[in-house]
């Protein structure tokens, strides 16, 4: 779903290749990093706590409204995620057979 929304709104097919090594890759803006580290820190809290770097790294490119509106996404994201996976939803596959 997310790959076919990131070609529809134009993304590179590197950009959407390397998003699994983002860290490493220098495709990504500052502003592209500081939301993808926000995404890994909240969806990752038990483990990281939400580190005030990757907090201060965020504040740098958006506002309290985006900051807020953005974190709400991850939590949603993060939710529907988790009602799959623990309900063993499986992942859309464009043009299977539904006689399977």
């Amino acid at each position: 779903m997310h790959v076919k929304e990131a070609r529809h709104d134009g993304m590179s097919e590197q950009w959407i290749n390397l998003m699994c090594v983002w860290r490493e890759s220098p495709v990504y803006d500052e502003k592209e990093r500081a939301l993808l580290g926000w995404v890994d820190a909240v969806t990752k809290i038990a483990e990281t706590g939400a580190p005030d770097n990757d907090y201060q790294a965020l504040k740098a490119h958006f506002s309290e409204e985006e900051m807020t509106k953005i974190t709400v996404a991850i939590g949603a994201i993060n939710v529907w995620n988790r009602l799959a996976i623990s309900f063993r939803v499986p992942h859309p596959v464009e043009g299977a057979s539904k006689a399977a």
